[in-house]
């Protein structure tokens, strides 16, 4: 059975983005599903199972560092590697995504080569 990835932006053309540099870095996923913001994923979340979640820091609703709290107390997602795809390049902001359990994190813009580098280990 192929892997799913769940990729949350508020910008669906960045979503198209990381979906398109997803095949470009050789990493094919069974199927990519798309959430606008951290509410949404958690909705996708629970219908769907998923290997790995991509996802914004900066979202409307709710933002990235409030999906992962969210995340880590709920038992069946909690597991899910997450990798923070985002502007921010404050150290601060960064480290507190790995605080609330983040695997990792690419600043944009990004080239496949450095999503291929982050994601691989984690698939």
């Amino acid at each position: 059975m192929g892997k799913k990835v769940l990729i949350v932006d508020d910008s669906s053309t960045m979503r198209k983005i990381v979906t398109r540099c997803l095949r470009q870095a050789g990493l094919e996923f069974e199927e990519v599903l798309e959430a606008g913001d951290g509410q949404e994923a958690l909705q996708v979340l629970q219908g769907a199972k998923v290997d790995l979640i991509l996802s914004d820091i900066n979202m409307p609703n709710m933002d990235g560092l409030a999906f992962l709290k969210e995340k880590a107390g709920n038992d069946a997602i909690k597991d899910i590697p997450v990798v923070m795809i985002s502007t921010e390049s404050g150290d601060d902001i960064v480290t507190e995504a790995k605080k609330l359990g983040a695997a990792g994190s690419i600043k944009k813009p990004f080239t496949p080569d450095q999503v291929n580098e982050t994601i691989m280990p984690l698939i």
